[in-house]
């Protein structure tokens, strides 16, 4: 299948790419930097912004599947997911495309924060309040204005192996515990479910 890969160049937007071409799948690559990307006849280079309608229009065109990967390095005020998830749904709109849609965010998105533990809760509002801020409008935007679509929330992100054995909570419980999950994990989960999506509408959580 052909799938679109947004924030592609690094973590697991990279181990998604890596991952989605030992597969067999035919990808497009979106991202900053294109030199970290391996060299493959069944990859496509879109060098360029998530927010820019021009290069996402290249990115996503014929794509079955669309997976939503871009990070930021610094726990500053941003709206670069919203920003992009708004560009991203008037871009398939403009086309009248629907393709599968995956968007990674993480567990304390949205209403999954009063189900954190308490030491992740005092993490968030110290460090990643302001990412996560956006990363809430990011959800609402993909939620009420697109239907073919998965949130993932992972838990605490590690650089472990793929183990392929990992835990899909799909409804948020009282007492629940996410913990810990390795990127390619993370990569595995997200390309397994561009193949044969299980969890739409959903907003899977991911942990060990």
């Amino acid at each position: 299948m052909k799938i679109s890969i947004i924030g592609a160049s690094a973590g697991i937007g990279l181990q998604c790419t890596r991952l989605a071409l030992e597969r067999g799948h035919e990808i497009n690559a979106l991202s900053r930097r294109t030199v970290p990307l391996p060299d493959h006849p069944k990859l496509r280079r879109v060098e360029g912004s998530a927010t820019n309608a021009t290069d996402v229009k290249a990115a996503v065109e014929g794509a079955e599947a669309v997976l939503v990967t871009i990070g930021v390095k610094n726990p500053f005020a941003t709206t670069l997911f919203s920003d992009s998830a708004r560009i991203l749904l008037r871009v398939l709109q403009e086309r009248g495309a629907s393709p599968i849609l995956l968007v990674l965010t993480g567990f304390g998105a949205g209403d999954s924060w009063s189900y954190n533990s308490l030491p992740m809760k005092i993490l968030f509002t110290l460090l990643l309040k302001k990412v996560y801020a956006d990363k809430n409008e990011q959800e609402r935007v993909i939620a009420n204005g697109y239907s073919r679509w998965e949130i993932v929330r992972p838990g605490r992100l590690t650089n472990g192996e793929m183990t392929c054995r990992y835990r899909i909570l799909d409804q948020l419980a009282t007492g629940m515990r996410v913990g810990a999950i390795s990127r390619s994990d993370v990569a595995h989960f997200m390309v397994a479910q561009a193949e044969h999506p299980t969890c739409l509408g959903k907003y899977p959580a991911l942990t060990y």
